[in-house]
């Protein structure tokens, strides 16, 4: 499936079009974030075939692909919503400013750093205090639940 290199040309008013194609792609990340979960969710069903040792990690790994898709999703917003800012006037720019606005405040930090449990000692700590409560083998779990 190709996907536009821009939000403009999805209806005849520039900012309603951007609005449109920003909510669309959202809601695309969103599906990809409940994939992940949905697929764990589903990790009961397994139980009974794989061992914890086979399944916890597969768990792990599924949030973490759906993290990085998610990630790749919010940064073809963000450049599909650049290209369409450069083409706008600045009247119309103003009512854009919000979704503007989240694009320049988040993501503070990329997914190396995310993923490093040396440079998050607060959610790694965390997920020890849980993964030790429940099962060690559920820290990576409740460490990729953290971000």
């Amino acid at each position: 499936m190709q996907q536009q290199p821009s939000y403009l040309g999805l209806t005849n008013h520039p900012v309603v079009s951007i609005v449109k194609g920003v909510d669309r792609d959202v809601e695309r990340g969103e599906d990809i974030l409940m994939l992940g979960y949905s697929a764990v969710l589903m990790a009961p069903f397994f139980a009974p075939i794989a061992a914890p040792k086979i399944l916890l990690p597969l768990m792990a790994l599924s949030f973490i692909v759906s993290v990085c898709f998610a990630r790749r999703n919010f940064h073809s917003i963000q450049r599909k919503l650049a290209t369409a800012i450069i083409m706008l006037e600045s009247q119309e720019l103003s009512v854009l400013r919000p979704i503007t606005d989240i694009f320049k405040e988040h993501p503070h930090h990329t997914l190396a750093e995310s993923f490093n449990p040396l440079k998050n000692p607060m959610r790694t700590t965390k997920s020890l205090l849980g993964g030790l409560l429940i099962n060690p083998f559920w820290m990576p779990i409740f460490y990729t639940l953290g971000m």
